[in-house]
């Protein structure tokens, strides 16, 4: 196994496990429905169960419908990121994090599924109705900083295809 390699897995195997530690704090912790401050109103501390997708998309859905689209159809979606995260060689530092980081987070909520039939949703932001979030856990925030790295990395690299194109 290459250095490359390795630093994929070790950022993958490290999002599954800060999100899993963060769970299991939440589940031995915090009371289930309770709502803690931590910073205010701005930041709350919860334990919610969520067996549907994000923003409990699909939660009252048949088991067979679950079954498929919250943890077939991923486990394939992230087998072939890590696939093209690991064996594409073109990818710059900021798509190989972003994509680690997608993968971790998204193996660490199927890992929920499978084992839990849900998962637990902890974080909540609000600052004053202006910007407001659903409940997530830091899973959701490693699939959330993947994508936003993925995007500043196209638009650094478009930027500078045009500008080398000038």
């Amino acid at each position: 196994m290459n250095r490359r390699t390795l630093l994929i897995l070790i950022l993958v195997i490290f999002n599954i496990g800060l999100d899993q530690f963060s769970k299991t704090q939440v589940r031995e912790k915090i009371v289930p429905g309770s709502r803690t401050e931590l910073i205010g109103h701005q930041l709350q501390l919860m334990n919610v169960e969520n067996s549907g997708a994000f923003l409990s998309i699909g939660s009252n859905s048949s088991p067979t419908v679950k079954l498929i689209f919250l943890l077939i159809v991923p486990v394939i979606v992230l087998g072939v990121v890590l696939y093209y995260v690991i064996t594409n060689k073109t990818l710059d530092k900021k798509s190989i994090i972003g994509f680690s980081c997608i993968a971790g987070g998204g193996i660490a909520n199927v890992y929920d599924r499978f084992l839990y039939g849900s998962v637990t949703d902890f974080l909540f932001m609000d600052f004053g109705g202006v910007f407001k979030t659903g409940v997530f856990n830091i899973a959701d925030l490693s699939v959330t900083t993947g994508m936003v790295l993925l995007l500043m990395s196209s638009f650094i690299n478009r930027s500078s295809k045009k500008t080398e194109a000038t």
